[in-house]
């Protein structure tokens, strides 16, 4: 389970996030086998080829050319503490030429509350030494090494990118002036405590070729005028969705052809569909049709070196609330500097006198500025802080500012997004206590030689003892479930009686190794939940955790019951599917339980916390509908890839397995035919045609077979469907109104003629083949020669187009046509078919689609199906990653903002777990790490209703117990008046989850019979389902009137029976 909507539609259903065979991963890596080492990895080098198997998600964020140039960057990372650490993790797993780690200071006590690769048996050992071992195993197509020198001149020019982490301001400033003056880019970050900083110097003149990582966008023309500055208009379907200052090209344009595959023209919008462009009086008058295609431009960027930065700073804001603390924290961070050099030492924690000392040197470095850097005035109280927290080390603000470092990185790298600008501030100061007296001391904060010092030295050692009793459970362990349990292991949750349960139905495939940073080549195959938990006891013992492999849902309501939620302290989701976190919600709403929520889509991150009683949920505000395509679009009038891509799954469901599925079913469940024939409309006579087609016309009994049903289906779909479609609507049709029926948005086709010299016909005929082949148990086949043999004798029958065949032009017209049912051939159909005892002899097998085994054909056939189509309708085909992006419903995800999205989580847990009740001291997240931007906000407080003056939440429910004093359960009859005598509420509905148990027009016999019955047995009665032994509430809702008379809403009952 890895990641998210952010819009929560991304990905609807659940069968979507993982389908097909489990073995499939193990194909994956075997592919690889034949010119790679033994774990499925290879070395890298300029010429080396993209690892799709490995990068496939990455790649769908960043791009093969963006990859490629990674894929020539060494990079220095200086400083190997918990910052450090974590932008190598991310660095390696991204895929640069090589990583070098510098560091020449030894691992202690405090480096262990987030560095995760050093253990308590490291300590005195040198940091970089260490690590590389265990960084350079994420990757291996990435060669590690350490190194402890100085960072002498000469060596840095080794290096594409340098990034200091540990460094004091005059290294920073000396190192920095010379990458300026040699094209070394330098990204500096430091954290301390609560607080973060990020700089970036990539050069007086640096190209970035993709501001914003979003697919260029293109959109259909219906004008164009002739004019000093012509005005383009597009269809009004969509709006176009250009902005001023967008670059455009076009294609397809009928009359105006000199704009078609012109230079890039920019555009200035007019509105939601119209846009001028250049001078157009010149050129021929517009005809009709035309494609209008944005242009990515690169941009020249030009950044200041660190030193004359420091005078005149340019900040990016991450916190609109904030808008003054990335002044202050620069003279802040500048005054610790300060402090350091004075004292050879950090402010201690929580020191008062070092605190105040620190002010004074802030205050001195504020009024030697003479730039913009220069402050009105200090805000003492934030410095304060600042010195309070700065010797301490935490693990997600480091995930934090170490995921954006990483994607600084990358950027730098391969000018693939818009870097930071230059400075980048941040804090979280609204983890400390909230009451405005609690003031931590000295002695509580003090290093204790343990594994948690860097963490008490910000909290104290009261809330380490907190945090280890804590019970969490996490649900999914993907790439957002594995930075959360790296996360709990250094912050030390569950370290002591506490657990965290995590639970994951999945096994881990190899395109996972790329994100998921807790597995490696030889855990493939394995299950992620249990390895993961393995993994994160290696960096802190301590921590206990429990794997389960279940799905959470309705049928594991038996595991995860009212014991098993009622000892929770709280809930993670790392989930990736809409329906699971709705699920999660509803069950954490009904326990009354803390829930963090997050999700990424590329380059892209939320973060939202459900606080009990205090905030709206999840599943209070939702996401529009993602657009359907409309039937007839896929069936006759594609006009873009998407389509035919859609059309061509539709085709794999439909061939390989909705038919055998229904085929099964008739042979082996007595009830399927009385259950078919109650279908509504023509469905029964279809759904016993294909099971006829199935199992006696399509039948095959050998791969020649296959090989002719592929060939005749074939020309079936790609030729003669097309013929027909012209026959109905000529090229030269026009419509009532007189324009021509092929325009806009129709595109008219052309069909195909089959030639086995033509690859894509023969990666068609070899993929549908060995898919029919697969699905009745016969051997397949590979052989290409072989396969065009037996081609040249397979006798298609000639085709001519009829007349009166119904063609439908839009889905209203598909939805009004009644289809009358033909009830003789259906009979005739029910006798021919083969008699269920012979079931057999039938060895039938439905394929679940499975996108990222390249062995199983899935793929061969989509593009192929997807790519023919396309060819038809004259629309450009998409290569194999591209496909298998749309029509897997890949969601693309890269390590960079997983990580960042995560440690925003778990400072909002330490938020929770302190207890804080404060609306504000919350914040909901979003960023987007291309642009860059970044956006906190207060969570929305649960909206309140009411009824008669009492007020509730989606938090309040009525509890009422179902065993009465009298030992006996209560009846419907009880059940009604208990609310009109207790809450003076006449109930009019009463149902539990889909069960009508009660309503006022309900006919006076059924009526009589229930108000007597306990309530228990009329849910079962309705439900014709038992409740297990694990339930001990039911749910009711009701609908109410109050004592006028008056429809109220109220919220739900808990009905206790047990």
């Amino acid at each position: 389970m890895s990641s998210s909507p952010l819009s929560k539609k991304r990905r609807v259903s659940g069968s979507e996030t993982k389908t097909g065979s489990h073995c499939s991963s193990s194909n994956s890596v075997r592919t690889e086998l034949s010119h790679t080492p033994a774990n499925g990895m290879a070395k890298n080098g300029n010429d080396a080829e993209i690892d799709e198997g490995l990068y496939s998600r990455q790649l769908y964020v960043l791009g093969h050319d963006a990859m490629k140039r990674m894929q020539s960057s060494n990079v220095l990372i200086s400083g190997l503490r918990g910052l450090g650490v974590e932008i190598a993790k991310n660095v390696i797993l991204g895929g640069v030429k090589s990583v070098t780690l510098h560091d020449q200071g030894v691992a202690e006590w405090k480096d262990l509350s987030s560095q995760f690769y050093l253990r308590e048996e490291d300590l005195g050992k040198n940091r970089a030494e260490v690590s590389q071992l265990r960084l350079a195993e994420l990757n291996s197509y990435v060669p590690v090494t350490s190194f402890t020198g100085a960072l002498t001149n000469e060596y840095l020019t080794k290096f594409q990118v340098v990034v200091l982490t540990n460094s004091s301001l005059d290294e920073q400033i000396c190192i920095g002036d010379f990458c300026h003056s040699n094209g070394i880019k330098l990204i500096v970050a430091d954290t301390r405590g609560l607080f973060g900083q990020l700089f970036c110097d990539f050069g007086e003149e640096m190209t970035v070729f993709d501001t914003n990582g979003e697919q260029p966008l293109s959109a259909m023309i219906s004008m164009i005028t002739k004019d000093s500055a012509g005005v383009v208009t597009c269809l009004d379907e969509a709006r176009h969705g250009f902005e001023s200052g967008d670059f455009v090209t076009f294609t397809e344009v009928q009359g105006m052809t000199e704009l078609n595959g012109c230079d890039p023209i920019e555009i200035k919008t007019l509105g939601p569909y119209t846009f001028s462009i250049c001078d157009t009086s010149s050129f021929s008058d517009y005809v009709r049709g035309g494609i209008v295609t944005q242009v990515k431009m690169p941009k020249k960027v030009a950044f200041k070196s660190l030193s004359s930065s420091m005078a005149e700073p340019e900040f990016l804001l991450t916190d609109f609330a904030k808008f003054d603390r990335p002044g202050q924290l620069h003279m802040g961070f500048q005054a610790l500097h300060a402090f350091e050099k004075k004292h050879s030492r950090l402010p201690k924690p929580w020191s008062q006198s070092d605190a105040d000392e620190l002010v004074a040197l802030a205050e001195e470095a504020n009024a030697a500025q003479t730039g913009s850097a220069k402050q009105e005035q200090l805000d003492q109280a934030i410095i304060k802080k600042l010195s309070c927290m700065a010797a301490g080390d935490l693990a997600p603000i480091n995930a934090f500012i170490g995921g954006l470092a990483a994607q600084e990185v990358l950027k730098a790298c391969t000018g693939k997004f818009m870097p930071i600008m230059q400075w980048l501030y941040f804090d979280a100061v609204e983890c400390l206590p909230e009451a405005e007296d609690a003031v931590l001391t000295e002695e509580e904060c003090a290093p204790r030689n343990c594994r948690y010092d860097g963490q008490i030295a910000v909290f104290g050692s009261k809330l380490q003892e907190l945090l280890a009793k804590q019970r969490y459970f996490l649900v999914g362990a993907g790439a957002i479930g594995c930075e959360l349990l790296k996360n709990f292991a250094m912050m030390g949750l569950a370290s002591g009686e506490g657990e965290v349960i995590v639970t994951d139905m999945d096994t881990i495939e190899k395109s996972n190794l790329n994100r998921q940073f807790l597995f490696r080549p030889w855990d493939v195959t394995k299950m992620k939940s249990e390895t993961a938990a393995a993994a994160v006891k290696l960096m802190n013992p301590s921590v206990r955790i429990t794997g389960h492999q279940n799905r959470v849902g309705s049928d594991t309501e038996k595991v995860y019951d009212d014991e098993f939620f009622e000892s929770l302290d709280g809930v993670a989701n790392a989930l990736d599917n809409v329906d699971a976190r709705m699920y999660m919600d509803r069950r954490c709403v009904y326990y009354r339980k803390p829930l963090l929520e997050s999700g990424t889509l590329g380059t892209k991150g939320n973060v939202q916390v459900v606080i009990p009683f205090l905030t709206e949920s999840y599943s209070s505000s939702q996401d529009p509908p993602e657009k359907s395509i409309p039937i007839c679009t896929l069936k006759n009038f594609p006009n873009a890839i998407e389509h035919t891509l859609q059309w061509a799954r539709d085709e794999f469901e439909g061939l390989f397995k909705q038919p055998v599925e229904n085929a099964l079913q008739y042979l082996t469940d007595p009830k399927f035919m009385e259950r078919t024939l109650k279908l509504p409309g023509a469905q029964p006579l279809e759904v016993v045609e294909a099971v006829y087609k199935s199992l006696v016309t399509d039948y095959p009994h050998s791969w020649e077979d296959c090989v002719a049903w592929a060939r005749n289906h074939w020309q079936c779909q790609y030729n003669n469907n097309i013929r027909q479609l012209l026959h109905n609507f000529p090229p030269d049709q026009l419509t009532s109104s007189g324009a021509p029926f092929w325009s806009g948005p129709k595109r008219c086709p052309h069909p195909l003629e089959f030639s086995t010299n033509n690859d894509l016909h023969m990666d068609y005929i070899m993929a549908a083949a060995n898919l029919l082949a697969q699905s009745y148990g016969l051997p397949g086949s590979t052989e290409r020669s072989a396969l065009t043999k037996l081609l040249q004798d397979i006798k298609v029958p000639e085709f001519i187009p009829k007349s009166g065949v119904k063609i439908h032009v839009s889905d209203q017209e598909l939805q009004s046509a009644n289809a009358s049912i033909d009830d003789s051939r259906l009979e005739e159909l029910k006798a021919q078919l083969p008699s269920t005892e012979a079931a057999s002899q039938f060895k039938l097998c439905s394929i679940d689609f499975e996108k990222d085994d390249d062995t199983n054909f899935h793929m061969d056939f989509i593009v192929a199906a997807s790519n023919l189509r396309a060819e038809n309708y004259d629309i450009p085909p998409a290569d194999r990653h591209k496909s298998k992006l749309i029509a897997g419903k890949i969601i693309p995800a890269i390590a960079t903002t997983t990580a960042a999205v995560v440690g925003l989580v778990c400072l909002e847990l330490l938020k929770i777990i302190q207890g804080h009740t404060k609306l504000e001291s919350y914040k909901n997240g979003f960023m987007n790490l291309a642009l860059p931007f970044f956006a906190f906000s207060e969570p929305i407080a649960a909206p309140k209703h009411k009824y008669y003056e009492i007020d509730w939440t989606l938090w309040d429910r009525f509890e009422v117990k179902g065993i009465q004093s009298n030992g006996e359960e209560m009846t419907l009859r009880q059940f009604l008046d208990y609310f009109k005598n207790e809450h003076k509420l006449e109930i009019t509905m009463l149902s539990q989850g889909v069960s009508m148990l009660y309503s006022f027009f309900m006919p006076a016999a059924k009526l009589k019979e229930r108000l007597d019955l306990p309530m228990t047995e009329i849910v079962t009665k309705v439900s014709k389902k038992k409740l297990g032994k694990h339930v001990k509430a039911l749910v009711f809702e009701l609908c109410c009137n109050d004592e006028t008379e008056e429809d109220v809403e109220v919220p739900y009952v808990r009905y206790t029976i047990r």
